[in-house]
């Protein structure tokens, strides 16, 4: 069919086209695609929960609208089965809420209790607070047996392939052979590799640094040597006393464009993961105190106006949030003000619960109260001028403004030009106030 259409050729349609044409007809037709869903009409969901994660499927008149699956994170495995198959119910009520809220609801799932949750007369916390939940919803839970819940139950599971592994593994020793420095460990980051000559240097040096040597000699040492040479201290690079080396790598972990100038307690907590000597701490935070740019951009900070009246848990990420406008920035390539909420925040994470934010005249304005209405939030405003409620926000909006400043300090340009590396730098710096990098305590992308 497709040289028929070329130039100068005549159009003969031969038992071989006819053939094509039928075949390329009936694939046009009938291939499974995710269909749009159409409102007033009932919806079905098929949900299935494991002890490794969860999955569900949105479905109507027998078509597919969309999937979702995530992993179970942190004690959220040690429900109890009863748990984890309601909790793949509110999963999927909650991530689909602008289609369901309102409409006739079916939940299939395979767990036979869940059928009876409405009139359970001995609940938990969590389920008490689940059903309440569900009230919101017109819905229905149904039993439907797991062989027949093939879709949802697959999406729960994880395939685990030993010989992937295998690869995996045999690949790292192929590329250590090539003195590349690759180390099985997690990997090296803070831009060193950026620069691949970095861990070779490291590794010379340890040569001609005696007391490191000795130390590996030692029985029962924490000082091992990996196979391509590199000693390592509990999986980290242990970096020896060559100043310039040390230099090197402090300058990278506070001033590159993955960090971009982190405290002293952040800096060290993001360089512990790969490096060790003796006394890092201390040189980090020596290396800090000195900083110009730290030391032009340093905010004052006042005295709270009283104590901060702590926000209700989410029970999902993203489910209740604090927002504000991020104004008073000069022009940068026609922007004048920081406010990112349907192409950052729905787009990535679903419709919020609720917003909590300050009397803003954008957030007090008929518009606002009308969009969030349409989609289904509530919005909650805090007193004027009370920081109680929305001073988390606040102090967060500081942070980055300060990283904004050290980066046009740092690099030059405007600040609209580096807004996703501050975004970056923030969310994979130590945090004090839960003890690790947002990145790496909030892992929960399938949502």
């Amino acid at each position: 069919m497709t040289k028929l259409t070329g130039k100068d050729v005549p159009f003969v349609w031969s038992a071989e086209c006819e053939e094509s044409f039928s075949q390329l007809k009936e694939m046009l037709t009938t291939t499974p695609v995710l269909a749009l869903p159409e409102p007033g009409k009932p919806y079905m969901v098929y949900t299935d929960a494991s002890g490794i994660g969860l999955g569900c499927v949105l479905m109507q008149e027998g078509r597919v609208i969309a999937y979702a699956s995530r992993q179970w994170q942190g004690s959220e495995r040690n429900r109890p089965t009863h748990d984890l198959e309601l909790g793949a119910v509110i999963f999927a009520l909650k991530i689909w809420r602008s289609y369901l809220l309102g409409e006739t609801v079916q939940v299939f799932t395979d767990h036979k209790s869940l059928q009876h949750i409405f009139t359970q007369p001995m609940m938990n916390a969590r389920q008490t607070r689940w059903v309440e939940f569900l009230a919101d919803y017109q819905v229905s839970i149904n039993y439907h047996p797991g062989k027949a819940n093939l879709v949802a139950d697959a999406l729960s599971r994880r395939r685990y392939d030993s010989a992937v592994e295998r690869d995996v593994e045999s690949l790292v020793g192929e590329i250590s052979t090539l003195r590349l420095c690759a180390i099985s460990q997690e990997p090296l980051g803070l831009e060193a590799v950026d620069q691949a000559d970095l861990l070779s240097r490291i590794r010379v040096a340890q040569q001609s640094d005696q007391s490191l040597l000795d130390a590996t000699r030692v029985t029962g040492s924490e000082y091992e040597v990996s196979a391509n040479g590199t000693i390592l201290v509990r999986g980290r690079v242990c970096v020896p006393k060559d100043v310039e080396l040390r230099h090197q790598i402090l300058g990278e972990a506070h001033a590159s464009k993955f960090s971009i100038h982190p405290g002293a307690t952040k800096m060290y907590h993001d360089l512990k993961r790969y490096y060790h000597w003796v006394g890092m701490k201390r040189d980090v935070a020596d290396w800090v105190a000195k900083c110009n740019t730290c030391a032009l951009v340093k905010a004052e900070h006042q005295v709270p106006g009283g104590l901060l009246q702590s926000l209700p848990i989410p029970e999902w990420k993203w489910d209740r949030i604090t927002m504000d406008f991020v104004v008073g920035l000069p022009v940068s390539r026609t922007f004048d003000a920081i406010g990112k909420f349907v192409r950052e925040i729905v787009r990535l994470h679903g419709v919020p619960a609720s917003i909590v934010s300050d009397r803003d005249p954008r957030f007090t304005s008929e518009f606002w109260r009308a969009f969030q209405a349409e989609m289904g939030t509530k919005v909650h405003l805090s007193t004027a001028y009370h920081p109680q409620t929305d001073g988390q926000s606040e102090r967060t909006i500081q942070t980055l403004e300060d990283l904004l400043r050290m980066c046009v300090l740092d690099w030059g340009g405007h600040w609209a030009d580096h807004l996703s590396l501050v975004e970056f730098a923030y969310n994979n710096s130590f945090q004090a106030s839960i003890g690790m990098a947002p990145f790496r305590g909030f892992v929960w992308e399938a949502m």
